[in-house]
């Protein structure tokens, strides 16, 4: 029974790889496309895929850096610090994604002032129990 649900397991994982596999190699088959239309210089199916190849490998070596960096700073959750380390040898993809942080940052601190201040907004305008016209019933 158990060598049956590790076998399915396998299967699954090995089902939801091929289903990645396939959505890597239909937008490296898109990109392609673009490129060709544009530069009017085709690729070849087994140009693509060998890109589709490459690029699904280096994600899968991404994955692992992230994970590791994580781990070394024993955290579970990966973070934009450890993708600012994986890009680090690429000082343009490195500029990229600090821009990219830096401006999430941004965006994240005037959602907050937005968010307390609104939440400010509403209690000043909320009535105080003393100043409502309460109404007693006499029974």
């Amino acid at each position: 029974m158990m060598e049956e649900e590790e076998g399915t397991e396998e299967q699954q994982r090995f089902s939801y790889q091929q289903r990645l596999k396939a959505a890597v190699h239909y937008t490296v088959g898109r990109l392609c496309e673009e490129v060709a239309s544009d530069k009017e210089m085709p690729f070849s199916k087994q140009t693509i895929a060998a890109i589709s190849e490459v690029t699904f490998r280096q994600c899968e070596n991404f994955a692992k850096d992230l994970e590791m960096f994580a781990r070394h700073a024993k955290r579970s959750t990966i973070n934009t610090e450890d993708v600012k380390l994986l890009a680090r040898r690429s000082n343009s993809l490195l500029k990229y994604i600090t821009e990219i942080n830096e401006d999430l940052a941004q965006f994240n601190l005037e959602r907050k002032a937005k968010k307390k201040k609104k939440s400010e907004d509403e209690n000043k305008n909320s009535v105080e129990p003393g100043e409502a016209g309460v109404v007693e019933i006499e029974n």
